[in-house]
């Protein structure tokens, strides 16, 4: 059985997959779960949280945008961009613990993005959960 961890992760490749240009991802995502065989509890809960971040991404990014000071979240690489929108749901609009979503997202930084990017993604973060308090 799948761990939410691995949701996660499902869920940042499938938007940036949505960030490379394949906007139908959402469409496309049962199936993609299932091969990754996640099911059940957690396929529901990857589908939650992407269809969230998909229909909240301008949001989303005028949430992030302020808290990167001197870079354009547009130039950020898609891998990290995916992985702060998703940090960035969980935090606005899940009940799950801001500790909890900024350990995943940096995990997830430090197996998919650049050398830097488990530490912009935590400050990142950190500030969105004190902003938003």
């Amino acid at each position: 059985m799948a761990t939410r961890s691995q949701a996660r992760e499902a869920v940042a490749g499938l938007l940036y997959a949505f960030d490379s240009g394949n906007t139908d991802i959402l469409d496309a995502a049962p199936t993609l779960l299932e091969e990754k065989k996640i099911r059940n509890a957690q396929q529901r809960f990857a589908l939650e949280l992407l269809a969230g971040v998909l229909a909240r991404v301008e949001v989303l990014d005028n949430a992030l945008q302020p808290l990167l000071k001197d870079w354009d979240l547009k130039r950020i690489g898609c891998m990290e961009r995916a992985i702060l929108r998703l940090g960035a749901y969980e935090i606005l609009h899940t009940q799950t613990k801001p500790a909890v979503v900024i350990n995943e997202a940096i995990e997830l930084a430090k197996a998919y993005g650049e050398d830097n990017a488990p530490k912009l993604v935590n400050a990142v973060l950190d500030h969105l959960v004190k902003a938003s308090r």
